[in-house]
């Protein structure tokens, strides 16, 4: 029941966020492979508000679908993988592409595009031409999953 309340989640944030004719956040000229090198912000990156996206309903909402060890929240999911030690394999490059828009990288992924407002449909007027996350909140994210190291146990 609760994998199903997340995928019909995923499905609403797919939908509200854009509509066919939006313009695009990010230009195919800022993508570099699988990676966004430069920050799409000026601002210093956060990773503690990062964090607070991270588990936040009203932010990313990331921790409905990922596990981080260690995480102060009442729930993690598991439709997505761990996140635990994530900025020890990705560069913040890497994962701004995947906070901004995982389709880029994996085709027909569950996981919503947080900073894209082109090729989504039925979005409500509330939610038109917006995309989920600011590019500030986009940067404190990346700041924060770029935090979670590997250790050595």
């Amino acid at each position: 029941m609760i994998r199903d309340g997340m995928i019909a989640f995923l499905a609403c944030l797919l939908t509200v966020a854009c509509t066919p004719d939006s313009p695009r956040l990010v230009a195919p000229n800022q993508i570099d492979v699988d990676s966004i090198p430069l920050p799409l912000a000026d601002t210093l990156a956060d990773a503690a508000h990062g964090e607070t996206l991270f588990v936040s309903r009203d932010g990313g909402h990331c921790v409905l679908c990922h596990q981080v060890a260690g995480l102060d929240a009442e729930f993690q999911g598991d439709v997505g993988p761990a996140l635990t030690g994530i900025g020890s394999r990705l560069s913040p490059g890497q994962l701004r592409l995947r906070v901004v828009d995982y389709e880029l990288v994996q085709p027909g992924v569950l996981m919503p595009s947080y900073y894209r407002i082109h090729d989504l449909y039925q979005v409500s007027d509330a939610h038109e031409g917006k995309p989920v996350l600011s590019a500030d909140d986009v940067e404190d994210l990346v700041a924060y999953l770029s935090s979670l190291k590997e250790t050595d146990a």
